[in-house]
């Protein structure tokens, strides 16, 4: 993955016309897949099936974000499917650092997702656990919302730990990324960028990333 990674998010995607809405983020680093049970968040969106045929159909990284219930079962199973990466709630798993080490041993990288009400420094202990730790910029769930910029000093604290303890986990940003905030979240020290709306809602999705990346790259600083 590059130093800024862009993961266009397929929830703002046309769910009739999937494959096409693939193909035309083939400039992206991943695809970013929510995944929601209709009880963790009030929403619901699609399942294994599904994401098994975008796994068989991307040359792209699926990223699969699990906002559902009981993760400690179904993460595997979306590792089994082909997902290069499984984000799961803090609020949601009964053992994360067993699920991180049972996806890694799948050859799948272990993500840990923090909603924007969270600390993240409950898992300054075991961050050595995971590849990538998603912050969520709006309340999961729905996309569209507005990005919440109270959130980037949690990146930062978050980015300052990595930093210190010489870890390589990546920090991701989901919700409200667009070109007009890309920087923000880069400088902060995030460098997986989700960006929904502005990718699919943009006239042409591939300018919309490679925007987003150059904004990106201008502002991160290692």
């Amino acid at each position: 993955m590059s130093k800024i990674a862009i993961a266009p998010s397929i929830l703002s995607a046309d769910f009739c016309n999937l494959e096409r809405d693939l193909k035309a983020i083939a400039n992206a680093d991943l695809v970013h897949v929510d995944v929601m049970d209709h009880h963790f968040v009030p929403n619901l969106t699609l399942g294994e099936p599904i994401v098994g045929r975008i796994c068989q159909v991307t040359d792209l990284p699926v990223d699969v974000h699990l906002m559902i219930e009981d993760p400690d079962r179904w993460a595997p199973e979306y590792a089994k499917l082909g997902a290069a990466s499984v984000s799961f709630h803090m609020g949601a798993t009964h053992a994360p650092v067993r699920l991180a080490r049972q996806l890694r041993d799948m050859g799948c990288k272990a993500c840990f997702a923090v909603r924007p009400a969270e600390p993240v420094e409950p898992i300054f202990d075991i961050l050595d656990e995971f590849d990538m730790i998603l912050v969520m910029t709006v309340e999961p769930g729905f996309g569209g919302q507005k990005f919440l910029d109270n959130q980037m000093a949690k990146v930062r604290r978050l980015r300052d730990e990595i930093t210190r303890r010489g870890l390589k986990t990546r920090i991701q940003v989901d919700g409200g990324v667009s070109p007009k905030t890309a920087h923000i979240v880069a400088e902060a020290g995030a460098d997986v960028l989700v960006a929904g709306s502005a990718v699919y809602g943009a006239e042409n999705p591939a300018q919309a990333i490679d925007d987003i990346r150059a904004k990106a790259e201008a502002a991160y600083q290692d």
